[in-house]
This record gives structure tokens, sequence and C-alpha cells, in this order.
């Protein structure tokens, strides 16, 4: 069964509407200021009334408080909430309940002793979303365009379904899904011209490469999101 497509960092409609009309099943905005694609929360409603039902709408922020999470849930109306930081699990646990929305939760992985938190979040969230460590000196999350050896999750065993992340790109997204056989695939800076500007053309290819590894591949049977 083919991979979900998620692309990430979306800030203007007319990106917005490249990721949509070429079959993206998630579309992400990112809720976080030092990020060069941070929406403001007009911005973000105006693009969620763009999107209608025509693909899950992804908050991404990081270590937001509640309040911050009220105006956002406010303004975007999202299927689901990314945390993309250090937060604990009782933290998400919390977000979870109180949203009643499902959650996905980014773990930075550099080696397989990162994958020791996993089995904790996964009894608490919707989603895993695997992403490449960030460097030490790095002033926000995430893998900042850099992938890391995805053979670490080769034969992963979860109750949840995962998505991978971190650099991903139209030309490499094809070998990333035969390696790891995700639920879905994510991508941000790698359909970009410069830093959250996103690129349409890659947008399009991207998309269209990841669909092809997906039919290619019919042996992998994502899990069904939990209700």
């Amino acid at each position: 069964m083919r991979p979900l497509v998620k692309i990430c960092g979306l800030s203007t409609p007319e990106t917005l509407e490249a990721a949509l009309g070429c079959g993206a099943d998630m579309v992400g905005f990112v809720f976080f200021a030092p990020s060069p694609r941070h929406l403001d929360l007009l911005t973000a409603r105006a693009l969620a009334e763009r999107a209608g039902t025509r693909a899950a709408r992804v908050a991404l922020t990081v270590d937001a408080d509640d309040a911050y999470l009220d105006a956002i849930v406010a303004a975007l109306g999202p299927q689901i909430l990314q945390l993309h930081g250090k937060e604990s699990v009782e933290r998400v646990r919390h977000i979870r309940s109180r949203f009643g929305l499902p959650v996905m939760k980014a773990i930075a992985v550099e080696t397989a002793d990162d994958l020791r938190a996993v089995p904790a979040y996964a009894a608490a969230v919707d989603y895993i979303l695997f992403d490449a460590r960030a460097p030490k000196d790095a002033t926000r999350p995430g893998g900042l365009g850099r992938a890391f050896d995805w053979t670490i999750l080769r034969g992963l065993d979860l109750d949840v379904p995962f998505l991978l992340s971190g650099g991903l790109d139209p030309d490499n997204v094809a070998r990333a899904i035969a390696v790891t056989r995700p639920y879905g695939v994510d991508v941000s800076s790698g359909v970009e011209s410069a830093p959250g500007i996103k690129d349409i053309a890659k947008i399009r290819a991207f998309v269209a490469a990841a669909r092809a590894a997906g039919d290619a591949d019919t042996s992998s049977t994502p899990i069904a999101s939990r209700a």
C-alpha cells in the first residue's frame, strides 16, 4: 500500500494549491517563530479555508503552551497536532486529551539508541515521526535538510503508524520508502528553492516520486491510525 505524503511548511496560497493539486494527503503549517516557515494566525486561517477538506491539516508546534495551542486550533482547525519539541510523554498525553485531536510526536534520530524512547511515546500518540537529529548548534529542531541512517528503522515494529522525515527530496524518497516502508513521508526543505520558499515543481516531483515508489512496493501495509 502506498505511503501517505505530507508537505510541511506551506505558507502561500500558490504552494498550498500545488500540494493539494498533486494529491498530498497531509499539509503542514509551522507555528514556531525561529523557523523561516512560521505562520501568523491570520495567514493560517486563510490557508485553512483554502485547503478545506482536500487534505489533513497538520499544525507543527515546538513546546507550545496551552494558550498558544488554543489559538492555533481556533485559527487552523487542524486534524493533527504535530509536536516537534522536547514534550514529555505526560505533556503529550495532556495535549491529546485536552484538544481531542490526533497527535504526531517527532523523534530525533541519529543512532539506534535514539529509538529507546519510542515505545513510551507510541503508547501516547497516534503517529510517530522520525526526523534527523539537529546539529548541536542549531537554533531549531528537525533535520534541517539532513538525512539520518534509514536502516536504523528497518524491521521496526510499532503499534502506531510512523512517518519518515529529514533530508528527503524528490531524488531520494523512493530509496527511503524502500528501506523503511513507512506509513508516510514528510518533506519540507527538500522541496524548497531557499529556506522557507517552496518550489512548486519540486513539490510535484516529490509527490510523483513517492507515489511511484509506493506503487512499486505493494508489500508495505500501513497500520490504521488509532481512533
